[in-house]
């Protein structure tokens, strides 16, 4: 790849690194009272109730990690009404609210997001299934419904949008991802389009989860003409942004009955999207860079496939720890751990056991297709470890292996305090048990899928993210996202993670009771 193409790339990676990116040291507060209305609102459409079934299904390890691989038979493979619904739910609907000192109330959804803002929003694009007709809609989630925004079958638009892809072609429903940027970037800023990622990711862990659980194929899209996609769902693109698609179901004897090639901006109104109104132009610029324009540039993304290896250089006193694939340890339905799952805000110091450590990091990185990928066993995110305190294990740095399911000891020792240090000097990395940083050879990607490149690396490392927030309240464990400080990171793996970036950091560990 052109090094001067993926140049946007990396301005904006090292532009917006802690604590002394070029494009963090621009004055900012945010004001609380100025938090975006978290809801898409649109004036005068057609909405269809959305069935608010919560009944159990698989256990959260399996339903993270499993990949339904092959052709289902029999009505599992085509979503209807009711499964839309609880796809929907269970990625991105309320599922608790809670009133604040009894001043106001705010409302908790099934994923974690940055700041609580809840900037993406989901679309849902389909031909005629039981329950819904062929149409494209928008997802509300206070109100639990589907808002119609054109009527008929557009799923070929989608098809020429992906240059084809199999799994769009053959897809009854297609979910959309997209980001309002404004309403993130009253907060974060420039770092904003890293979050965008980040929590696109860990919306569709959930939709993943969730769709296994009902033997549904799914495959996570990147390779898209970004135009295409926004039009067809009649985005503000100065606002809103498509970020990915996941086509669900497979019926290969599906035809789609219309063609309806030519789309046009509809318009359609809604409430302001933001009461903040500024426009980042290193976001503009690197989304800009990263979009594709042109079937070829789809067809040539697909053919240059990540399949690296796991590293085989380890620390000079090598000492492999096998972790246990199989694991008995809860059996607590998906559903069932979304709706308890939060953002733990203080950790006890206790230690977590070796068998709640080996399950996590088995099942979190397991199951993920993406079309960046050359199989969905392979993936391009490393794990870097900072044990504090898991039983039978010594403290210290660790590496994943992925491929041998083993952990690997990089360095002995107490690193409390450095974990801290990590996480932006936030106390949460020292106290938890575990902290995970998700990091990639972010050079290497971009050399070879360019700047598409950089929302393919952010994407990939949240899923897994994602996976492990699941993974650790299905054994009722804490969890929570932090962002920390990324050349100081890497600097602290190496020499293991020298050519490697901090892309997504997890702490784990028991949660610290309340005192009476």
């Amino acid at each position: 790849m052109n090094n001067d193409e993926i140049q946007v790339s990396w301005d904006y990676h090292n532009g917006t690194r802690h604590p002394n990116g070029i494009f963090l040291m621009r004055p900012h507060s945010f004001d609380s009272s100025q938090r975006p209305y978290p809801y898409k609102v649109y004036k005068d459409v057609k909405s269809i109730p959305l069935p608010a079934d919560k009944y159990t299904t698989l256990s959260t390890l399996k339903s993270i990690s499993e990949f339904v691989e092959k052709d289902e038979l029999g009505n599992n493979a085509v979503p209807d009404l009711q499964s839309i619904g609880r796809i929907l739910y269970f990625s991105g609907g309320i599922t608790k609210t809670v009133n604040f000192a009894g001043l106001e109330e705010f409302d908790f959804r099934a994923a974690s997001c940055t700041g609580a803002l809840y900037h993406i929003e989901m679309y849902l694009v389909c031909g005629d299934i039981v329950g819904l007709e062929a149409g494209v809609y928008h997802f509300d989630p206070k109100g639990m419904k589907l808002n119609q925004l054109r009527k008929g079958d557009y799923r070929d638009v989608l098809v020429n949008a992906t240059a084809n892809d199999s799994s769009v072609k053959h897809a009854p429903v297609i979910l959309v991802y997209t980001d309002i940027i404004t309403k993130n970037s009253v907060k974060y800023r420039t770092r904003e389009y890293r979050h965008a990622f980040w929590d696109c990711g860990t919306i569709i862990s959930n939709t993943l989860a969730i769709c296994n659980s009902h033997k549904l194929k799914t495959r996570v899209i990147l390779g898209f003409i970004d135009d295409t996609v926004n039009t067809l769902l009649d985005l503000n693109q100065e606002k809103e942004i498509s970020l990915a698609l996941i086509p669900i179901g497979n019926n290969n004897s599906a035809t789609i009955k219309e063609k309806l090639k030519e789309i046009k901006n509809l318009d359609l109104p809604t409430e302001l999207l933001s009461n903040y109104n500024y426009d980042d132009s290193e976001i503009v610029k690197i989304h800009q860079a990263s979009s594709f324009n042109l079937p070829e540039q789809i067809t040539s993304w697909r053919s240059k496939y990540i399949s690296i290896e796991s590293d085989e250089h380890y620390s000079t006193n090598e000492i492999v720890l096998e972790l246990a694939a199989e694991q008995k340890l809860e059996t607590t339905p998906i559903e069932t751990t979304i709706i308890k799952r939060g953002s733990t805000r203080k950790f006890s110091n206790e230690s977590i056991s070796f068998q709640q450590l080996s399950a996590i990091l088995y099942h979190s990185t397991r199951g993920i297709s993406m079309d960046h990928l050359q199989k969905y066993e392979n993936a391009s995110i490393d794990l870097y470890i900072i044990v504090n305190a898991v039983e039978n294990l010594k403290s210290g740095i660790y590496y994943y292996n992925q491929k041998r399911n083993s952990l690997e000891i990089l360095k002995e020792g107490n690193f409390r305090n450095e974990a801290s240090h990590l996480g932006l000097d936030q106390s949460l990395p020292g106290d938890g048990s575990v902290c995970i940083f998700f990091m990639s050879d972010l050079g290497e990607i971009l050399d070879k899928l360019g700047n598409r490149g950089y929302r393919a690396a952010q994407l990939e490392a949240s899923i897994m993210g994602g996976k492990c927030y699941l993974a650790a309240y299905s054994q009722k464990i804490g969890a929570t996202g932090l962002t920390f400080y990324d050349d100081e990171v890497t600097e602290f793996f190496s020499p293991h993670a020298r050519n490697k970036n901090a892309m997504f950091m997890m702490v784990l560990g028991k949660k610290a009771l309340p005192r009476n």
